[in-house]
């Protein structure tokens, strides 16, 4: 029996707003307590040039210097998931690989432009390390760090799959997670063929209703995708965003906030590592975690009951209903997250 199609449309929110009223948000990987009161002092202050049209001109300044690049490699975008739409807009590619597992969105953009997309499934036994990719494909999406398998792929590993001809596409909307954006691309110029890195300021910051991203890439290519852009397509409080969480100050907390994350992350792991049947694969280092458990899908509507909402790992393609993706917490919030589980379990 063939397996259902993954809905690639399914997203953590839905994990929560689905009854989910009241319940502990462990199937969403932004930060908790964001955005921070200076971040929304700052856009409040934006409110009275609002009868104006956006100006992208000093946020997309702010956001080039900060990684090293001229302005024209540089495009603000209406979130980061703007940019798969607007790459699949542009996209001449005639055979085009997705690696995943990982965030479904580019695939789904992909599919409803009319392309043919076809799959690099990694492997949970291999923790899915970064494998090969069809030689032919000169369209290829990855994520790093991955969404869900929190996993890094060393820098070397994904640029070893640029070369001319090729567009590599690769989300790094989770790499301000990662203490000192080790194994970034973003301020990398000189690699073969066409190489667009995605970022987003959704997670560390608490801005999924702003809706900020950018992508950085070849400047010909960030001007075609800028082309297939509606006029202002990114707000002024948006810009504002941007320009003030590229600065010194914000990228400091950021770097705080990472180095913290990896301290409950390794608490979590921890925790998780005394379960019964629990088994992650690979190393995490991102803001949320992904384990197999046998039943899973049933421990999930379970945590529902006691107040816990996890993300589902069936949508995603190479996963199937064994599957959880964890949102890392505070120490505090894990351990009433690991006495329902245990509770859940012992239950069932």
């Amino acid at each position: 029996m063939t397996a259902p199609e993954p809905d690639l449309r399914h997203h953590g929110d839905a994990e929560v707003r689905a009854d989910g009223r009241g319940l502990v948000d462990l199937a969403v990987n932004v930060r908790t307590g964001t955005p921070p009161a200076w971040l929304r002092e700052h856009l409040t202050t934006t409110l009275g040039d609002l009868a104006a049209y956006p100006d992208q001109g000093t946020a997309r300044a702010a956001v080039a210097a900060r990684h090293g690049r001229p302005v024209e490699e540089v495009l603000l975008t209406s979130g980061a998931a703007e940019a798969f739409v607007l790459l699949a807009r542009v996209a001449a590619a005639r055979h085009i690989t997705v690696v995943h597992p990982q965030f479904t969105e580019p695939e789904a953009a992909l599919r409803d432009a009319g392309h043919r997309v076809h799959r690099v499934l990694l492997a949970a036994e291999d923790g899915f390390r970064l494998g090969t990719v069809p030689e032919e494909a000169d369209l290829v999406v990855l994520g790093n760090p991955t969404n869900p398998t929190s996993v890094l792929h060393p820098a070397e590993a994904v640029a070893a799959l640029a070369r001319p001809g090729r567009t590599l596409v690769v989300d790094e909307a989770f790499m301000d997670t990662v203490p000192g954006e080790r194994e970034s691309l973003a301020s990398t110029r000189d690699l073969p063929g066409q190489v667009v890195v995605l970022r987003s300021l959704t997670k560390t910051w608490g801005l999924a209703g702003l809706r900020i991203g950018y992508a950085l890439g070849p400047a010909p290519l960030i001007a075609a995708l800028g082309a297939a852009q509606p006029l202002w397509p990114v707000s002024t409080p948006a810009l504002a965003a941007a320009e003030i969480c590229s600065g010194p100050a914000a990228l400091a907390e950021a770097e705080q906030a990472a180095a913290e994350l990896a301290l409950w992350r390794a608490y979590l792991l921890k925790g998780l590592a005394a379960v019964p049947g629990l088994r992650t694969y690979g190393e995490a280092a991102a803001s949320f975690v992904l384990v197999r458990l046998p039943g899973a899908a049933a421990v999930r509507e379970r945590l529902r009951e006691h107040g816990f909402a996890v993300r589902r790992g069936d949508t995603f393609p190479g996963l199937g209903e064994d599957w959880l993706r964890i949102a890392v917490r505070d120490e505090e919030t894990t351990d009433r997250f690991l006495n329902a589980l245990e509770t859940v379990l012992s239950s069932t």
